[in-house]
């Protein structure tokens, strides 16, 4: 049976690969040849052009959040938005949940009283 394949990006060139997951192996863009982010079977790239989308993917992938399949078929909640990633950003400096827990989570619970301007 073939290995299941999964994605890379490569964030310079804001381009995504779908290719057989071989373990730990680096793998070198095709056209930069710089290193690629293995980035999990459940990723969907934004448009090259969108230059939102690929900072907020920036943001979620320096953090550490993959996007991985779970027991329901999907990775689960991630931001599409830089609204969304600053609210979660806010949200862990409030509460003091780390960082990349803070960017999965669906809802946030703050404290209007407690809540930081920025």
């Amino acid at each position: 049976m073939p290995p299941a394949k999964t994605s890379y990006v490569c964030l310079p060139c804001r381009a995504s690969y779908k290719q057989p997951y071989l373990g730990d192996h680096a793998r070198l863009c095709p056209r930069c040849a710089k290193p690629m982010i293995h980035v999990g079977s459940a990723f969907a790239a934004p448009r090259r052009r969108d230059t939102q989308g690929w900072r907020v993917l920036s943001v979620l992938l320096h953090a550490g959040v993959r996007f991985h399949k779970s027991c329901c078929g999907g990775p689960g909640y991630r931001p599409r938005t830089l609204h969304e990633v600053r609210e979660r950003m806010r949200y862990a400096r409030t509460t003091g949940e780390p960082f990349a827990q803070a960017l999965v989570r669906r809802e946030l619970h703050m404290r209007r009283d407690r809540s930081p301007r920025s």
